[in-house]
């Protein structure tokens, strides 16, 4: 089994996979390898298809067997090289507008951080709209002090962008990056590397539980506040697409949905 899960991992780096998608492909092989008890080359489309039916049967969301039918179309098709045959997708799970912070809340989650450097985190992931896994990956030389601006390199897809930098943050930023060298993190862990990003999230909910805030809000929560504050700044939404990196414009235009000012002004008859 390991060797073919090895063989997976180097198709799935040559090809400059996600992190996340390695993650999750391996995980779903490996279920899958252990279900089939060896013989794994052979292709038995029965096989696969009571598999899925499993974990359909075990609740598992349609969202996460298409990441499992995924993996397995994957690795028959570029390991095995034998044509993939099952054209299936179970549903995905319905959309949710998302959780948007105001700008006071945002304010009180940061203020109720003490640590410096989890604060200055929180912040320039709203003033910038990264993920938590682009601000922990951050490097000295992706930050330009002068055009103000940060170069997010290989985030979600491969895909480098160019986004903001918050002038208000640039002095604490130039702090931080005293004595670094270009290729070191600007946010290292006190036992050196990058932090983790589960670190980050359990720092925001900290935060979160410390004020009067009654959202189910998540750090990424901090991105989609981003986005809506920009547009609500009346900024148009093709930028605010390039800013998050966004491949279609449909997924930045979700925000539209909360910034209708025409909407905000109606008052009910009530």
């Amino acid at each position: 089994m390991q060797e073919e899960l090895n063989k997976v991992l180097t198709e799935l780096k040559y090809r400059n996979y996600s992190p996340q998608t390695i993650d999750s492909y391996l995980g779903c092989l490996k279920d899958f390898f252990t279900y089939l008890e060896g013989n794994y080359e052979k292709y038995d489309e029965f096989k696969i298809k009571e598999y899925l039916v499993k974990k359909k049967s075990a609740g598992r969301a349609g969202q996460t067997i298409n990441v499992y039918l995924n993996a397995i179309k994957f690795y028959y098709e570029n390991i095995i090289k034998i044509t993939f045959k099952i054209n299936l997708r179970y549903s995905k799970k319905p959309k949710r507008l998302p959780i948007i912070l105001s700008r006071d809340e945002i304010e009180a989650i940061i203020t109720a951080i003490k640590n410096n450097k989890h604060r200055l985190i929180l912040s320039l992931a709203y003033g910038a709209g990264l993920r938590v896994s682009e601000v922990v990956r951050l490097k000295v030389a992706d930050l330009d002090f002068e055009g103000l601006s940060i170069h997010i390199k290989q985030a979600k897809g491969a895909k480098d962008r160019i986004t903001v930098m918050s002038e208000r943050l640039k002095n604490d930023l130039i702090s931080f990056c005293t004595g670094k060298s270009p290729a070191d993190y600007v946010f290292a862990s006190e036992r050196g590397g990058r932090l983790t990003e589960r670190t980050m999230q359990m720092v925001f909910e900290r935060a979160l539980n410390n004020t009067k805030i009654n959202k189910p809000a998540t750090f990424h929560s901090l991105r989609h506040s981003f986005a809506t504050h920009l547009l609500e700044n009346g900024i148009d939404v093709r930028y605010v697409q390039e800013l998050l990196g966004h491949q279609n414009i449909r997924t930045t235009q979700i925000y539209t949905h909360l910034t209708n000012l025409a909407m905000k002004n109606i008052k009910s008859p009530y």
